[in-house]
């Protein structure tokens, strides 16, 4: 089973820096997770993904059940032999993709029937089956199966997407002890936007003494404040020496709040997605490459960036290649989000290590109006 160790508490905050350690390899926390939904972050090769400085990646358990499949992944001995990826792996359990393919699911107390958004054929996602499926995958960390909720929902609607929760994860929970505890089971607290089923369902989740916790039903259409008060009202509850993960979140405004009320994981596809799309996260604020003021811009995308697109090419030449569809755009943007976001973790690591979070994020803000 994984390990965690605090290593330093911010006097300040909740912020906090720890130690994962997993069978493949040590993560350091606050950390962001790019996502790998298909077994590729992408545009980008591992090597890239490493020079980043990723520590760990995240793939997802339903895309991968549907292709390339088990059978597929059983032979080729798992999700990290298959993408010659050294360091851990958290793989979700198809959860969102059931809210965001909302029209292809029914929920159920056995599980999720649902089509395949593929070739329409049916399938049933029990939360046994999910550990089942992860364990082949052979990730570092697993998810329970959650009923994730969209924003609004009725307080009745989100206490049966709780009670469900709270059912498949004490299953997938008995199911990975079946199996001998292989690799590390998370518990997913759910409860929409209502502080008091938040509470319930994070006891509930505690009780059944889980290795990590994530909170999950975040960022899914409510407003940022909103997301920022079920965070805070919730990530108190969860064990104090345990990791503790928040879903699917988000900017890199979001990281800075939320590490400062003490979470350890994050991720999101903004940063890839975003950088396919021509948007470039900078020290001084985001930028639209495509913008017609850097046609002739000879300066890189960010001057204090050290990653690989900003040593070695302009904004003239990056806005050249995204207006031109070049594939090279997809690969050069996509470093230089992710190295953007992994360094900002770094840097907060370090702020917190130093005692000086306060100062970091006032510090992080400032830049940001200029």
């Amino acid at each position: 089973m994984l390990t965690f160790d605090i290593l330093n508490q911010s006097m300040e905050t909740r912020a906090r820096t720890g130690r994962i350690t997993t069978a493949h390899g040590v993560i350091e926390t606050p950390i962001f997770m790019p996502v790998g939904t298909l077994g590729s972050v992408k545009s980008v090769s591992v090597e890239e993904l490493k020079s980043c400085q990723a520590q760990i990646i995240l793939g997802n358990t339903y895309h991968l059940y549907l292709r390339p499949g088990c059978e597929v992944m059983a032979h080729m001995g798992g999700l990290h032999s298959f993408m010659n990826w050294d360091r851990p792996i958290l793989t979700d359990s198809g959860g969102f993709q059931f809210f965001s393919l909302a029209k292809f699911a029914k929920f159920k107390d056995e599980g999720v029937s649902f089509q395949s958004h593929i070739d329409g054929s049916p399938h049933l996602f029990t939360p046994e089956q999910a550990v089942e499926i992860q364990t082949v995958l052979g990730s570092d960390i697993m998810m329970s199966l959650d009923w994730c909720m969209g924003y609004p929902a009725t307080k009745k609607e989100a206490m049966i997407a709780l009670e469900k929760t709270t059912l498949w994860a004490r299953r997938g929970r008995d199911r990975w002890i079946e199996n001998g505890q292989v690799n590390n089971l998370f518990g997913i607290v759910q409860g929409g936007m209502y502080s008091d089923l938040r509470s319930m369902s994070a006891t509930q989740l505690v009780d059944l003494d889980f290795p990590g916790y994530s909170i999950g039903g975040l960022s899914v259409g409510e407003p940022t404040e909103l997301m920022y008060e079920m965070a805070d009202h919730t990530v108190p509850l969860l064990p104090a020496h345990k990791p503790k993960y928040v879903m699917g979140v988000g900017t890199p405004e979001n990281l800075v709040e939320l590490a400062g009320m003490g979470v350890d994981m994050f991720d999101c596809v903004m940063p890839s997605r975003n950088a396919r799309n021509g948007q470039l996260f900078t020290s001084f604020g985001t930028m639209n490459i495509s913008n017609a003021r850097f046609r002739f811009d000879k300066e890189p995308v960010d001057s204090e960036c050290s990653c690989y697109t900003c040593r070695n090419y302009s904004r003239a030449y990056l806005r050249h290649l995204y207006k031109s569809r070049e594939l090279l755009a997809y690969r050069l943007n996509t470093i230089h989000n992710l190295h953007y976001y992994l360094d900002l973790m770094h840097r907060m690591r370090n702020a917190i290590n130093q005692g000086r979070f306060l100062a970091f994020k006032h510090e992080f803000y400032r830049t940001r109006e200029q």
